[in-house]
């Protein structure tokens, strides 16, 4: 049988796309190949949905169902290989739920990431501190050391903003006003953050910008959300919407391409990404001592 993950890799997903187009293009259905292999058809599908890691023998004997053959079928398997690579985040898993491995998983293999946060700095961008005081009112409570390895996790996620090989994704990130009214912690706490926030907006990989209140309300006032792009054409656009204790996530074209336009018409909403900075610069100046 093959391994569960607790999230797949954006590679082992491509895969599973390829294998599920290769079946399609040979006309037959998921029983009848697991008819051949003598494996139950749920086996065929989950390898084709990236819900079980990808055995090596058996993507041998389905490429040659499929007729895929010579260097075709070498390369198919060589990355085959390096998709069951596990992906850093599974270092994690005492402390990262399915439902969010996913996210990271998405977020990691991404090559442009558009997200709207109205309640707290979002994850990527959050100082230690921060993250210790939104993690740390999270229901049920966490014990301190979870707390740790939570906010180790959100540091080593935050490392794809300027990393080097490959290239980082693009952030596109828009807050609420309210994000930077409400305190979070003590002042200090609110003071680093900002002091944060504005280094990090002035990296080439990072956009953000601020919805003030003078704007009024907008599209987006219902959640956080956020809309990951992908490099390779097998893997079409990923809405994850965030709720209290899972997230759900989308592939629907009709779905993501509203929550694409809801992002759209936000950004005339906001401030520019230099008014942002000018903005958050004169919310920290009131912090001062």
């Amino acid at each position: 049988m093959s391994e569960p993950r607790s999230a797949p890799t954006v590679l082992q997903m491509v895969l599973g796309r390829r294998l599920l187009q290769l079946r399609q293009a040979s006309g037959l259905s998921a029983q009848e190949v697991g008819g051949r292999l003598r494996q139950s058809h749920t086996t065929i599908t989950r390898m084709e949905r990236a819900e079980v890691a990808l055995k090596w023998l058996t993507v041998k004997a389905l490429l040659e169902i499929y007729g895929v053959v010579d260097e075709e079928a070498g390369e198919f398997l060589e990355l085959t290989e390096k998709a069951n690579v596990s992906g850093w985040w599974q270092g994690y898993r005492d402390v990262l739920p399915n439902w969010f491995g996913v996210h990271v998983s998405l977020e990691s293999g991404a090559r442009r990431i558009r997200a709207y946060e109205p309640h707290v700095v979002p994850g990527l961008l959050q100082t230690p501190d921060y993250a210790r005081c939104v993690l740390s009112l999270g229901l049920p409570r966490a014990a301190p050391e979870v707390v740790v390895r939570q906010i180790a996790l959100r540091q080593e996620r935050q490392a794809l903003l300027t990393r080097t090989d490959p290239e980082p994704p693009q952030f596109w990130a828009i807050v609420d006003e309210t994000v930077l009214r409400r305190p979070v912690g003590p002042s200090d706490v609110m003071r680093a953050q900002f002091e944060h926030l504005l280094d990090v907006a002035e990296l080439p990989s990072v956009t953000l910008q601020v919805a003030p209140f003078t704007a009024g309300l907008h599209p987006g006032g219902f959640g956080p959300f956020s809309v990951f792009r992908f490099e390779v054409p097998e893997l079409p656009d990923v809405v994850g919407i965030d709720g209290l204790s899972r997230a759900t996530y989308s592939e629907d074209p009709v779905e993501v391409a509203l929550y694409r336009e809801v992002l759209d018409q936000m950004s005339t909403y906001a401030l520019s990404r230099r008014d942002t900075l000018r903005f958050l610069d004169v919310i920290r100046k009131e912090l001062d001592p």
